[in-house]
């Protein structure tokens, strides 16, 4: 009886623990609300974004950074995920901004979901201001490539990202996977990096690499073609760092 007793007893306080555990957010009606554009449902086809929010580990709640946020298709996902009491701080730079989003980050802030996104016109060596600090996550989608070819100082990027994030947060980097070996020397021309100077460089910060999802790669992806213009779906890594406790 004393043994059975025991076994309830640790049992009620395993189903305890559980309970306090948040359930994931409903990544798949987040990113199939109707609200959402033509155009983003468009992306959502190439970047399987369901799967992206569940590779983040994006709760509501959480204090978020979209570095390289272009016109705003991942800060929107990751605002709507957040919520209410959370807030996603979302970066671009000012050669970015006026060459390539043209207007498009504001329309989107118009939307009642962009309320919890502060817009960061800032350089991407310099990408937090001071007060932005114990993030729980910070994701580089599909730009780190280019800071190469902006001559951004990467170290200098990727250590205000590691003292932006509080012990244990997240950063994540997604980007087009050039052929090994290559570096940085398609990043302009092909708008593709070498994987490992990601990871080397990320980890030169102080960061952990602790996972690699693998539902972008594509081994068939030759690497030599422009991602605009390619011959097969393009090979494309994400990678997860983390912040050691």
């Amino acid at each position: 009886m004393r043994t059975l007793r025991y076994a309830a007893i640790a049992l009620l306080a395993l189903l305890g623990a559980c309970a306090t555990e948040p359930p994931p957010p409903p990544y798949f009606w987040i990113v199939h609300d109707r609200d959402r554009s033509d155009a983003d449902r468009v992306i959502d086809q190439r970047r399987q974004p369901e799967k992206l929010l569940e590779f983040y580990g994006v709760m509501p709640g959480m204090r978020v950074l979209d570095l390289g946020a272009g016109g705003g298709y991942n800060t929107e996902l990751l605002a709507r995920v957040v919520g209410p009491s959370g807030i996603v701080y979302a970066q671009n730079s000012p050669f970015v901004l006026e060459k390539f989003v043209r207007g498009r980050f504001d329309e989107r802030m118009k939307k009642a979901v962009m309320a919890r996104v502060v817009h960061l016109v800032r350089e991407f060596d310099d990408p937090v201001p001071p007060e932005v600090r114990n993030l729980d996550l910070v994701t580089f989608n599909f730009v780190y490539h280019d800071t190469a070819w902006f001559g951004t100082d990467r170290a200098k990027m990727n250590r205000a990202v590691y003292n932006a994030l509080k012990p244990g947060g997240v950063y994540i980097v997604a980007d087009h996977s050039a052929r090994p070996g290559t570096g940085t020397a398609d990043a302009k021309s092909l708008h593709r990096i070498d994987e490992a100077v990601v990871r080397e460089e990320v980890q030169a910060a102080g960061f952990r690499l602790v996972e690699e999802a693998l539902f972008l790669r594509n081994p068939a992806d030759p690497r030599d073609a422009s991602v605009f213009k390619p011959k097969v779906p393009n090979d494309e890594f994400v990678l997860k760092f983390v912040k050691p406790k």
